[in-house]
C-alpha cells in the first residue's frame, strides 16, 4: 500500500517530499492509518483534531489518543473544540454540515498559522462513491457526478485510489490502534444511510460496483472537462460586462442549445440555484420588468437583456451637498467645486461631470431619490417633462431607476445625475461663476 501511495502522490503531483502538511486526524481508521503511512514516507507533518462535542466522553478520548499519537511520532499537534450542534441550530443547517464548516474554516487558519503548504484528509475510494450517490439524490449537475478530487487548492486527498477493505487490511497488518466511532453505524445521518443501506443493495445488483462507479466517476471527469469548455467558449456570445452590471443577451441566450445550463453555470456563483435559474429561463418569453434575487445580487428582466448586479440597500431621505465638498453614496462619491469662470472654460463631455451657473443655486444642494411627480426641464428640450416620462423615453431598466439620483437646489431638479441637466440652470454667456459636480 506504500509504494502505491507514493506512485499516486508523484504521479498526481499531491505534495512534494520537503514540503510541510497539515493532517486531519479524527482518530478513526482511515486518518489513523493516513498518519501512520506520512510516518513511513518521513514527510513533515502537524497533526490537527476537531473534538466537535457531539458523543460526550467519547470525544475527550478521541482527542486524548490522538494527542498521544502525535507525539509518539514527534508531530506537532493542534486542536480545537466546537459547539457543533449550538452552531448547526444558530445556522439552520444539519450537523454534518456545521461539522464541514467549522473544519475547513480552522484548518485553514491553522495550516496558514503553521506556514504548512497543504491540508491532508483521509478521504478514500468508497467516499467518492457515497458523495457521488447523495449528490444524486439530492440533485446536481456534471460536477456533483465526479465525486472528490484529489487535489483541490490547497486541500489534498492522498487515499482516493483505497478502498475501506485495503484501508482496514493495512491497518491489522501493521497493527495499528484506532478509535471506533459508534455515530458510523447509525443511519441518523444521509452518509451513513447510503453507506449501510444503499450500497449494500447496488453491490448485490453488481458486486463489482466500486470499481463500475470509479470508472463512472472518471468517464464524468472527462465529460465535465468538454462541458466546462463549451461553456467558456460560448459565454463570450451571450454576455457583456457594462461598468458594475453584467448584461445577458435574451435574443443570444435563446439561440444557444441547453441554455438553462449555460445560465446556470455563469450565475452560480453570484448565489443563484438551479430552482431561479429555471424561472429566469421561463421569464424569457415573457414581459419585461420581473426581478430576480440571491442574497447579494439580483437579475432584472429587461426588454433586451438579463441585467445582473449587485443588490444594494435601498436609500431613504435626502443628502446635503455643500458649496466646495463631497457625499458619498454607496459605491459613488458626488464631488461639487465651485469658482470663477476662466477664460478658456470649456464643457466637459463625460457624463459623469456637469457644470451649472453657480450664482443660480442654492446651497447647499440636496441628492434624493426620484418620487412620482418630479417634473424638470431636460436641456436641449422644451418645456416641462416629468421623470418618470424621460425614464420611459430613454429606455431606463428598473435597475436604471432604481440608482437614478436627482440634484435639487431648494425644490427645483437642477440635473438627472450622470444623465441629463436642467435648462434652468444651464452655464450662459452671462455666467461669471460655476459649479462643478463630478461622480466619482
Amino acid at each position: 500500500m506504500l509504494r502505491k501511495l507514493i506512485h499516486h502522490i508523484e504521479k498526481e503531483a499531491l505534495f512534494g517530499r520537503n514540503e510541510k502538511l497539515l493532517v486531519a486526524v479524527s482518530g478513526g481508521l482511515d486518518s489513523i492509518v493516513l498518519l501512520h503511512l506520512l510516518f513511513k514516507m518521513e514527510v513533515n507533518c502537524v497533526v490537527a483534531h476537531c473534538n466537535f462535542r457531539l458523543r460526550g466522553e467519547d470525544s475527550e478520548g478521541d482527542e486524548a489518543f490522538v494527542r498521544n499519537l502525535a507525539e509518539s511520532y514527534d508531530y506537532p499537534f493542534c486542536s480545537i473544540a466546537f459547539e457543533t450542534a449550538v452552531f448547526a441550530e444558530e445556522n439552520h443547517i444539519s450537523i454534518e454540515m456545521a461539522a464541514r464548516d467549522l473544519r475547513y474554516g480552522w484548518f485553514e487558519n491553522i495550516r496558514k498559522e503553521n506556514e504548512c503548504q497543504y491540508i491532508l484528509t483521509a478521504h478514500h475510494a468508497d467516499d467518492v462513491i457515497e458523495t457521488v450517490l447523495i449528490n444524486l439524490a439530492r440533485g446536481t449537475g456534471i460536477h456533483g457526478l465526479t465525486g472528490i478530487k484529489a487535489k483541490k487548492g490547497r486541500l489534498v486527498r492522498p487515499l482516493l485510489p483505497f478502498s475501506r477493505e485495503e484501508i482496514k487490511t493495512y491497518a491489522g497488518e501493521n497493527e495499528l490502534n484506532f478509535r471506533e466511532d459508534y455515530t458510523n453505524a447509525q443511519t441518523d445521518f444521509v452518509r451513513n444511510k447510503i453507506r449501510h443501506q444503499i450500497i449494500p443493495v447496488l453491490q448485490e445488483i453488481n458486486p463489482s460496483i466500486q470499481k463500475t462507479m470509479n470508472e463512472n466517476v472518471a468517464r464524468f471527469s472527462d465529460v465535465e472537462l468538454i462541458y466546462n469548455n463549451e461553456i467558456s467558449k460560448n459565454r463570450f456570445s451571450f454576455v457583456e460586462q457594462k461598468d458594475d452590471q453584467l448584461l445577458i443577451s435574451v435574443s443570444e441566450l435563446k439561440k444557444i442549445p441547453a441554455n438553462k445550463s449555460h445560465l446556470f453555470e455563469l450565475l452560480k456563483s453570484y448565489g443563484f440555484h438551479s430552482r431561479d435559474v429555471a424561472n429566469i429561463v421561463e421569464s424569457l418569453d415573457a414581459i419585461s420588468g420581473k426581478l430576480f434575487y440571491s442574497d447579494n445580487y439580483q437579475i432584472l428582466r429587461d426588454r433586451e437583456y438579463l441585467i445582473l448586479s449587485q443588490k444594494l440597500e435601498k436609500e431613504v431621505g435626502e443628502y446635503e451637498l455643500g458649496e466646495n465638498g463631497f457625499v458619498k453614496i454607496n459605491e459613488k462619491r458626488f464631488d461639487c467645486k465651485t469658482f470663477k469662470r476662466p477664460a478658456d472654460f470649456s464643457f466637459s463631455v463625460n457624463p459623469q461631470i456637469a457644470c451649472f451657473d453657480a450664482d443660480k443655486l442654492s446651497f447647499p444642494l440636496k441628492l434624493r431619490k426620484w418620487e412620482e411627480g418630479d417634473v424638470f426641464h431636460p436641456i436641449g428640450m422644451k418645456g416641462r417633462k416629468k421623470v418618470s416620462d424621460y425614464f420611459i423615453d430613454n429606455k431606463f431598466s428598473l435597475t436604471d431607476k432604481e440608482n437614478a439620483w436627482l440634484l435639487v437646489s431648494d425644490n427645483d431638479i437642477v440635473w438627472l445625475a450622470g444623465h441629463r441637466m436642467d435648462d434652468r440652470f444651464k452655464i450662459t454667456k452671462k455666467t461669471q461663476n460655476i459649479c462643478k459636480i463630478e461622480i466619482i
